[in-house]
């Protein structure tokens, strides 16, 4: 099994101690020594979840919060392509926060929240900040569960316009719509951009209005499907996700 990761902020310029010495402090720290339980010899992975890392060893414990590794050099993983974005209607309940923890352990680059028409869940004032807080560090935690060293980016909301200005700018822009009748086709058979970005816009559970489709194919969108069934909002995100993944060899 990989090393487990924690997060340095500002990994990209830190310096270490004589001897490469550095020390984990804070949450993480506490994490490591008090939950994790880490000891002498073990490896752990530092990043900043933008792609800076460093793999590092375990020398020592200080209290109960402080963790002393051997920090020899800090390395870049470049980020991958095409890049993917999933737009991501506002769900129910903590189903967002789901979406974005599997959205995130699959692979995907970056999650946009959407105030779809249709959406029953809406962020206003302090609790849409909240809300947006939670997305953001779920993004954080199951960037770190997954051992990625490159965390989705979790943008403010959206408004359907804004939506469609970030399509408009995509090498492949799909919304994912269930309705045959509407011309979709399966997601399986799109031509996909060997790099560029791919955006992926998942509406809510009463599906993407017909205005909203309207808008959207006019910023160069098209319609596409899944599968036989229908996949509930906070599951959609992350099976589009893993078939591009698979289909652009990023998997492979």
């Amino acid at each position: 099994m990989t090393a487990p990761v924690f997060v340095v902020d500002d990994l990209a310029t830190v310096r270490s101690g004589p001897g490469g010495r550095f020390v984990l402090d804070g949450p993480e720290g506490r994490h490591a020594v008090s939950v994790k339980r880490l000891r002498a010899g073990e490896d752990v992975v530092l990043t900043d979840g933008r792609g800076a890392w460093a793999d590092c060893v375990v020398l020592a414990t200080e209290g109960k919060d402080r963790l002393v590794v051997q920090l020899d050099s800090v390395s870049e993983e470049p980020a991958e392509t095409p890049r993917i974005t999933v737009v991501q209607a506002l769900p129910k309940g903590d189903r967002g926060e789901l979406a974005v923890e599997t959205m995130t352990e699959t692979g995907v680059d970056a999650i946009v929240p959407w105030a779809a028409s249709r959406c029953v869940t809406q962020w206003r004032g302090d609790r849409g900040a909240k809300a947006l807080a939670k997305w953001r560090a779920t993004a954080r935690e199951a960037g770190k569960q997954s051992r990625r060293v490159r965390f989705p980016e979790v943008s403010d909301l959206m408004t359907t316009k804004q939506v469609a200005g970030l399509l408009a700018g995509a090498d492949l822009a799909a919304v994912l719509h269930e309705d045959r009748e509407h011309g979709s086709v399966p997601l399986a058979t799109a031509e996909l951009p060997v790099d560029g970005g791919i955006v992926l816009v998942v509406g809510p559970e009463g599906g993407v209005s017909p205005e909203e489709l309207a808008v959207f194919a006019g910023a160069g969108a098209g319609t596409y499907r899944l599968g036989p069934s229908v996949l509930r909002t906070s599951t959609a995100g992350t099976a589009a996700t893993a078939l591009v993944l698979g289909r652009t060899g990023r998997w492979s």
